[in-house]
């Protein structure tokens, strides 16, 4: 089928049933407990909780806003000086601790980890035909939970063999970062060792994904002869290609197509969402799409309004050369494209805060992505492309040009595979060798993948963040704060400087 269908299992939300002296002589059942012994009775329990697992990802969707906007790539957008506020405050560079989204992102992610280890708790109690498999699935997922946290906030608690609980609150303590990369690697390579490397289910995840994500945590840890090893295996297995026109990946029609490695999956068909709960951001739909639409549009072209949130910068726009075709898939100059389509008779209103002429492409609304009933600007099915080919071979090119024995012969032939498919041609190869060619790798990394979530990352991980980004403060801000939650409830200490 296209997409995972989401269940969410009330066994997730179980506390552990507390001991009994006489055991052998009580049914919990009789006090209408559910327990363990409920669940994991067949292959199918294991599928179900499983993709339980998954759900979690779609809760993180602001990461691929945060990613822009914490940099030059974007700013925050918004109704007003108060409207998307915790965007705001990344865009600034004021971050207080008890920023929303990356508290929602924190609590997101432990999440799908308590869900993974609750599977890794029960995983002796039933044997089955795909097991490993489906396990290797499970190792992936709290990889990526792992990786996601320690980007944004370094170092973080680490636990893998047991869900937390009310009484581990307050014993937990944050475990070095250099020890969650450790676990990630651990976990991905458990996964590569029992994935498949393609699945007839889109959406879940291959050994190629595993491998991918590997080479991308190695690229993170400066190890580069790892990276470039890891990332060769996705490059070999001949299972995938970039799409000849650019846009068309972030099309409803490039979904889980040839050049996906992995891609959280959206539905529209949920609708019991809405603004007056405290989660509703928490929809099975991709809510960010909603944000990055532009406000009050009407008339009959394909785009449908949204919150002129996530603006992309005119800076950005500059960046792209004549003849790049990315540029137009990536940014929609709304008045360029009103002027060019007059038979749409388009209206709209201009953003009201931070204006920059300038919207999100990749992730625009789109008429007829959304549901037809209930809270439909909550329910858009557009699925982020969190992997692409095009970002392996670059991740790639990367990692063979700053290997111990670098190889800028495969280095060049990623990037410019890269290149041609922006261009249709090769008349704009790149031929730089050494620190130059590095550059214009991490250069071609900001074209390609603009306003999907990487920039930030990327100028962190290379040490280009304080040249780039306004108000950036060295020593504070390649992390952001813990969010203050955390620290009351069970003691956490601070990131510097928040």
């Amino acid at each position: 089928m296209k997409k995972i269908k989401i269940i969410v299992s009330i066994a997730f939300i179980i506390s552990a049933a507390t001991a009994c002296k006489k055991f052998v002589d009580y049914d919990p059942h009789e006090d209408y407990i559910t327990t363990t012994a409920d669940y994991f009775k067949s292959a199918s329990d294991y599928q179900s909780l499983v993709v339980g697992c998954y759900t979690p990802l779609q809760w993180i969707w602001a990461d691929v806003m945060i990613g822009d906007i914490a940099t030059d790539n974007a700013v925050s957008g918004g109704e007003n000086a108060t409207d998307v506020l915790g965007l705001q405050q990344i865009d600034d560079y004021t971050i207080v601790s008890n920023n929303s989204y990356l508290t929602e992102t924190w609590k997101s992610c432990f999440e799908g980890i308590n869900r993974v280890n609750y599977l890794q708790e029960n995983k002796g109690l039933l044997n089955f035909t795909g097991k490993d498999a489906l396990y290797g699935e499970v190792y992936f997922l709290r990889a990526y939970y792992y990786f996601e946290l320690v980007k944004l906030f370094g170092d973080v608690p680490l636990f893998v063999d047991h869900r937390l609980t009310v009484t581990d609150s307050k014993t937990l303590s944050r475990t070095a970062k250099a020890d969650v990369y450790k676990q990630i690697e651990l976990d991905l390579a458990n996964a590569i060792a029992v994935l498949p490397t393609t699945n007839a289910e889109k959406g879940r995840v291959t050994k190629n994904a595993a491998y991918a994500l590997l080479g991308k945590v190695y690229l993170y840890e400066n190890k580069f002869d790892a990276a470039a090893a890891a990332l060769e295996n996705v490059i070999n297995s001949g299972t995938l290609s970039l799409l000849p026109n650019f846009q068309d990946i972030f099309l409803q029609a490039g979904e889980n197509g040839p050049e996906s490695v992995f891609e959280i999956q959206y539905t529209n068909l949920s609708n019991q969402h809405d603004y007056g709960t405290i989660n509703f951001n928490r929809s099975q739909g991709n809510i960010a799409v909603q944000y990055h639409g532009v406000r009050s549009i009407s008339g009959s072209s394909p785009y449908a309004e949204g919150y002129s949130c996530n603006l992309p910068t005119q800076e950005l726009a500059k960046q792209y050369t004549t003849g790049d075709k990315r540029k137009d898939a990536t940014i929609l100059d709304i008045e360029a494209y009103k002027k060019a389509n007059p038979s749409f008779n388009i209206t709209y209103t201009v953003a009201p805060y931070k204006n920059t002429g300038l919207y999100n492409n990749k992730y625009q609304p789109r008429q007829g992505e959304s549901s037809s009933a209930g809270v439909a600007a909550l329910n858009y099915l557009t699925n982020f492309r969190t992997i692409r080919y095009a970002d392996v071979l670059l991740m790639a090119a990367e990692a063979n040009n700053r290997a111990t024995a670098a190889n800028d012969t495969k280095a060049l032939t990623y990037l410019n595979l890269v290149r041609r498919r922006a261009f249709g041609d090769v008349n704009h190869d790149v031929t730089a060798t050494g620190a130059t060619l590095k550059q214009a790798i991490w250069d071609e990394r900001r074209l390609e993948l603009a306003m999907e979530g990487d920039r930030f990352f990327d100028l962190v991980r290379t040490g280009q963040a304080a040249a780039k980004i306004t108000n950036f403060k060295v020593g504070t801000n390649e992390v952001f704060p813990i969010p203050q939650q955390e620290i009351d409830n069970s003691g956490l200490s601070q990131n510097h400087g928040y």
